[in-house]
């Protein structure tokens, strides 16, 4: 499995320093020891060649060196020759004679087939190769042929190219492996300096990301310092910087007109809560007249005093909205949710009786802080939306349930459910499950928007999870003091 890579650009970055330079240094390190082994081997097969086959061709005439030459024994001669030279005689492809020079004379080597074979197949052509002997290792050695159709084979000892070359191995690996280390430190502090404008642009980043840009009055935090504006970083950095400004520009002209929209929905609905009723009143009034009416005159009062009311309630809802908008304060007082709903309940199966109303609550009563006037328009507008939108005979059951911290109400019928494309928009203000219907019976579409204002005021939350044959909607209220 292979190893996973580092996240962070600036890990990155050092990483690839790093192998870079240890990949260099391989290349250096692998180059150098194989340009010394060259060179000293080359070095040695002068050494071979200046040497030239003596020892050799003393062992091919062994016994006809002159005996007054004390620096001559019985095992070859070995008079101007470096320790450690080595000399054989071969005769036929087969070895006749080997020896090597010693501190203190030569030395007859016991050399076994394989050493015996690598010998033989060693060319005569004057140049050195590498023969490894079990016996003395490996050795540099120089075939030719002898006055007697022998073949005379010279050889001196590596041992000491290997031992240089081990050393200098040893070293490079000291030496490579501290500038590693000092260049990933070096290297590490170097990234990070380099990157510090972009770890400033990404924390600004991370702190408008973490900000409430939906909706209200936005604040965006500084921005982001910039840098050399000719450098990537710099120029991501006045990019970023400019896009913030679009931003905020953007924020406070949308802030500025849900104000505008916001008092203005209130106002108007202030103004007309009076006119609205003046025309109720008149309606009624008329009703009252002791005088017979037409049938006709007696339906269109009826129809404008329905009508009046209808839009009275929903110029109430609207000024409510209007207030939860401005953030007007609820109240904060303890609220017996328990009463609460067995009241919604009571009136909804009053409202509703070909509808089946089941209920599910805790043994012990469940209270929470709020506002009880808001609370029970709550259960009463999720009541009303289940009578109003699922067939008679639909079973609707209400749960109440509670973890010492926070209740959870939940309103669930067994009805058709609600359409896939308005799921997501069902909280919005003015959403109709069915905009065909008529006003009368289909609603302004304020109810479940009423509902998700006063649910979040008091610092709740509101979900529905809605499939044919199965409609949930859930509300969780916090046992906090409404803001």
């Amino acid at each position: 499995m292979r190893p996973p890579l580092p996240r962070s650009l600036r890990a990155r970055l050092t990483l690839g320093l790093v192998v870079l330079l240890a990949v260099s240094c391989a290349a250096v390190g692998v180059a150098a020891v194989l340009g010394l082994r060259g060179f000293l081997t080359g070095r040695l097969d002068e050494q071979l060649t200046e040497a030239g086959n003596r020892f050799a061709v003393s062992l091919e005439h062994k016994g006809e060196t002159e005996k007054n030459d004390h620096d001559g024994d019985e095992h070859g001669d070995t008079r101007r020759q470096a320790t450690g030279t080595f000399g054989a005689r071969l005769l036929d492809g087969t070895v006749t004679n080997a020896a090597v020079v010693r501190s203190d004379g030569t030395l007859n080597v016991a050399l076994t087939t394989g050493d015996k074979k690598r010998l033989a197949a060693v060319p005569t052509d004057g140049k050195g190769h590498t023969v490894g002997l079990s016996a003395l290792h490996d050795y540099r050695v120089v075939a030719a042929r002898g006055l007697d159709g022998d073949v005379l084979v010279t050889g001196l000892p590596l041992e000491p190219v290997e031992a240089t070359v081990h050393r200098l191995e040893l070293l490079a690996e000291i030496v490579f492996g501290a500038a590693l280390a000092v260049t990933g430190v070096a290297g590490a502090l170097w990234v990070r300096w380099s990157l510090r404008p972009l770890s400033r642009v990404a924390a600004t980043a991370t702190r408008v990301s973490e900000l409430p840009l939906a909706s209200g009055e936005v604040t965006l935090p500084p921005r982001a310092p910039e840098s050399d504006p000719r450098s990537e970083v710099g120029r991501v950095a006045t990019a970023f910087n400019r896009m913030l400004g679009h931003v905020e520009d953007a924020l406070t002209k949308r802030h500025a007109s849900e104000e505008r929209l916001r008092s203005f929905a209130a106002d108007a609905s202030h103004e007309l809560r009076t006119p609205v009723a003046t025309v109720r009143g008149h309606a009624e009034l008329a009703l009252l007249h002791p005088g017979p009416l037409p049938p006709e005159i007696t339906r269109a009062l009826e129809r404008i005093t329905a009508e009046s009311a209808r839009m009275g309630a929903m110029v109430d809802d609207l000024l409510l909205l209007a207030r939860l908008d401005a953030g007007r304060p609820l109240e904060n007082r303890p609220v017996d949710l328990t009463r609460l709903v067995l009241d919604a309940v009571t009136d909804a199966r009053a409202a509703g009786p070909g509808h089946r109303w089941s209920l599910d609550l805790p043994e012990a009563p469940v209270t929470v802080t709020g506002d009880e006037h808001r609370l029970h328009q709550v259960l009463a507008n999720l009541l009303t939306n289940a009578r109003l939108h699922t067939p008679a005979g639909t079973k609707v059951t209400v749960t109440l349930e509670t973890d010492g911290t926070a209740a959870t109400l939940l309103i669930h019928d067994d009805g058709p459910g609600l359409p896939p494309d308005l799921r997501s928009t069902v909280f919005e203000r003015f959403t109709r499950a069915d905009r065909s219907k008529k006003a009368e019976t289909g609603g302004a579409g304020l109810g479940l928007a009423i509902v998700a204002a006063v649910v979040e005021a008091h610092g709740g939350s509101v979900t529905v999870d809605s499939a044919p044959g199965s409609t949930t909607f859930t509300v969780r209220l916090s046992d906090r003091p409404a803001q």
